[in-house]
């Protein structure tokens, strides 16, 4: 089935843990300038680290009988910065077909996805699009992924409506599910001020056709829980269509963690605890790692979502 249907039949889906701060600091590697890690497909030890990472993950996945969900580590490719570096726009195409290889020798049930970011600074918004320069600038990705055959599309750290609403309109035109994950702070809403709530609204008033779910990444689930809980988000624009984290393992603000030298995280245990205890606020579906998680984190994030009713 494809990521539309399993979504519809299945309580629970796996998204990948780190790889970035685990490729860094277990693995060694340094990324590049302007594609940062995109580029290790072209290395063979960025491969078999690549590969290495992925592997974990399914097999984890395949212990608890859960579809996962993976990503192309290229959420800062784009036109720009493609343009500016010494690769070809062929480093989308590359990523993808690398993670097609490395699906097809799990053998679980593995969705291979191509990865989006916004233009500027994830966590400050700094940088950020309007929605028809959002929509021209990241429908490149876009069909590139379309072309190289994607499952889905994940755009991730959204931190503005504008842009995020660009990216919708951009990616609602190839057909292919695909997900919009904010970056939220604990007030309840975007780092631009709106509403979890009305960005949701918002978004699935503007495209014809609307990502299979909204969700968050790269925060602690106490954070997401305590935004999540404001009272303009206790909506059904919320409960229906927010559905996923991938979680930071530090409940720390962005801007204490963006560059931070030292690795924040928190046992596996408290992590996926604190992620049931925000399933209990909302159905969630899609449940995975940021910054800080590694095998150990997802695997109990896994125990957790393919066993709600022992915990």
């Amino acid at each position: 089935m494809d990521l539309t249907e399993c979504f519809a039949a299945r309580e629970s889906l796996l998204l990948e843990g780190a790889l970035g701060e685990r490729l860094k600091r277990e693995y060694r590697l340094e990324f590049d300038g302007d594609v940062v890690m995109a580029g290790l497909v072209y290395r063979e030890e960025g491969r078999r680290a690549l590969e290495a990472l992925w592997g974990e993950y399914a097999a984890i996945a395949g212990e608890f009988s859960l579809p996962l969900l993976a990503t192309t580590p290229t959420r800062r490719v784009n036109r720009e910065r493609v343009g500016r570096s010494r690769f070809s726009q062929a480093i989308v195409q590359d990523n993808l077909g690398f993670l097609r290889q490395v699906q097809a020798r799990q053998g679980v049930q593995m969705y291979a996805g191509g990865l989006l970011g916004c233009r500027g600074d994830a966590y400050t918004g700094e940088g950020a699009l309007g929605l028809e320069e959002a929509r021209e600038f990241h429908r490149w990705e876009g069909q590139l992924f379309a072309e190289a055959g994607a499952d889905f599309l994940y755009a991730a750290l959204l931190p503005t409506l504008e842009e995020a609403s660009g990216m919708a309109l951009a990616l609602s035109e190839f057909g292919i599910p695909y997900l919009l994950s904010f970056t939220v702070n604990r007030d309840g809403c975007l780092v631009d001020g709106t509403e979890i709530s009305r960005a949701i609204s918002h978004i699935d008033s503007l495209v014809d056709s609307p990502p299979l779910c909204y969700m968050s990444n790269c925060v602690h689930p106490t954070l997401l829980y305590e935004a999540l809980s404001q009272p303009f988000n206790r909506t059904s624009a919320v409960r229906e269509r927010f559905a996923g984290l991938q979680a930071n393992t530090s409940p720390l603000p962005y801007g204490e963690l963006d560059g931070s030298k030292d690795l924040k995280s928190s046992p596996p245990r408290e992590l996926a605890g604190e992620m049931m205890r925000l399933r209990q606020l909302l159905p969630l579906k899609i449940f995975g790692g940021c910054c800080g998680t590694d095998g150990r984190h997802l695997r109990e994030i896994a125990r957790r979502i393919a066993s709600p009713c022992r915990e």
